[in-house]
């Protein structure tokens, strides 16, 4: 019932500053909610909980949310309201726009009811799952040397800007509790997670209402235009040839816009009625959104897995490093496939055929299935050095999800004789929780995260294993050698 209520104080907070999802900017704003022209808050339990559902069918391109500058919470405004802190900030330049707009959300929350975006600050989540809150056990449990590598330095840079910041928030008087590395964490991941781009500011801003949009991967939104295009084929208010050619070059899914002065959002695809409305952050793989949303994707057509190539495959081709990967499906990289096929050319002859190369053809049989092999090895020698199997990560997944669906119960728990986990309950002092009928706020939060750990490395895994399926199949279609 709180959250209910924090919510409805929010939307209704937001129609009389301004925001608005009617498509029509001269439409009679409503007293009660921002809402319900276009979208309505829903929830959606297997696609990222709270969001945005349409209240109607949407068109392609169409404005769906519109929220004034006036109502973004940015460092410009929270710094011209503050002299103290205006004061403070110039002596001490080296702050980047991030640490600047993270102190300033603190400062706000320091404000509590008297801050003008109180309806919007007191909704915010309590909590995130990014990688600077990860612990030491979590980061280990990840396995893949350079998923702990980006995660600890995500919880290294993570303090060393609050210690960097410190100082500043202490010459304002901020209260002793926001100065500290856990509301620190707590504030620059909100800004991580839920900042949009404007083009003052490159620590951006955060958005009322217009943060409720859960992500969709990019090559999601396209693959359903066409269909859901042909769906709405009709002739009454349909979009004309002109007005879709304007929507098909927006890069984004909405930005903010000079000529309002808003930050406007655009229907990416078509809708139906009761369907969730997704924003397009960006294309991000499973470890990015970690790190930066704290949330990852059970099908990522963006993931990618990265293996370690041979010096000479970097050197000898002009593809830049992190072009060289495994796709979700398992299949290289157009990049890694090309560099390893040169690679796997003989020195003397590889001028004769760079110009197949580039282009992506097959240069013989006898290379094809060379590199075909390799890269089977490889990743089939990377599987073999992991320190549990897809089936073993399966089954933890199991009683972990057992574990948050029914605390109390233990026996499922033992049958899974997984010492990994018997290892995370202890260092987390929950083994005794394990029996209790329901996990403190504590408990669950970190069973979540070692969820997140465990549903990651088994998708990095499942792309390893795809590799090998897919190179026997490239090899077995192969013309044989005689």
């Amino acid at each position: 019932m709180e959250e209910s209520s924090e919510l409805e104080a929010l939307l209704r907070w937001a129609a009389m500053v301004g925001i608005s999802d009617s498509p029509s900017s001269s439409a009679t704003p409503s007293r009660t909610s921002c809402l319900g022209h276009s979208l309505a808050v829903a929830s959606f339990p297997d696609a990222g909980g709270r969001g945005l559902a349409g209240v109607r069918d949407l068109k392609k391109g169409e404005l769906v949310l519109r929220v004034p500058r006036s109502a973004l919470l940015t460092s410009e405004r929270v710094v011209e309201a503050d002299e103290k802190l205006s004061g403070c900030i110039k002596r001490h330049p080296f702050l980047s726009s991030t640490q600047i707009l993270t102190v300033c959300l603190l400062v706000e929350v320091g404000k509590g009811r008297k801050s003008w975006w109180y309806p919007y600050l007191v909704q915010l989540p309590r909590h995130y799952d990014t990688l600077s809150n990860f612990t030491r056990f979590e980061i280990q449990a990840l396995q893949i040397e350079d998923a702990k590598w980006v995660s600890d330095k995500a919880v290294s840079n993570a303090r060393s800007e609050w210690k960097e910041a410190v100082l500043v928030m202490q010459e304002i008087d901020l209260k002793s509790q926001l100065r500290s590395f856990r509301s620190w964490l707590w504030a620059s991941a909100t800004i991580s997670s839920r900042t949009l781009h404007v083009p003052w500011d490159s620590a951006g801003c955060l958005c009322p209402v217009g943060d409720l949009f859960n992500y969709a991967a990019p090559e999601e939104e396209y693959s359903s235009d066409v269909a859901s295009s042909s769906e709405h084929n009709d002739t009454e208010g349909a979009l004309d040839a002109k007005q879709l050619d304007s929507y098909s070059v927006r890069l984004t899914d909405g930005g903010y816009e000079d000529e309002t002065a808003s930050y406007c959002f655009y229907a990416k695809r078509c809708y139906r009625k009761g369907e969730q409305v997704l924003l397009s952050y960006g294309t991000y793989t499973n470890l990015e959104l970690l790190e930066h949303y704290g949330f990852l994707l059970d099908m990522n057509p963006n993931d990618k897995a990265f293996i370690e190539l041979d010096a000479d495959v970097c050197k000898i081709s002009s593809w830049p490093k992190d072009s060289l990967y495994i796709q979700p499906d398992g299949s290289p990289s157009f990049a890694l496939l090309c560099a390893l096929r040169l690679w796997a050319t003989p020195a003397n002859h590889r001028k004769a055929v760079k110009h197949m190369f580039y282009t992506g053809s097959l240069l013989s049989v006898e290379n094809e299935l060379f590199i075909m092999k390799w890269l089977a090895k490889k990743c089939q020698q990377l599987l073999g050095r992991m320190l549990s199997t897809i089936d073993e990560d399966n089954l933890l997944l199991r009683c972990i999800n057992m574990m948050l669906d029914q605390p109390s119960c233990v026996e499922g728990v033992e049958a899974c004789s997984c010492r990994e986990l018997e290892s995370f309950l202890q260092v987390n002092c929950l083994v005794n929780q394990a029996t209790e009928s329901q996990l403190s706020v504590k408990a669950k939060r970190s069973l979540e995260r070692f969820e997140l750990v465990i549903k990651w490395r088994l998708s990095h895994k499942t792309m390893l294993l795809n590799c090998v399926s897919y190179c026997q199949r490239i090899s077995d279609s192969l013309p044989s050698q005689h």
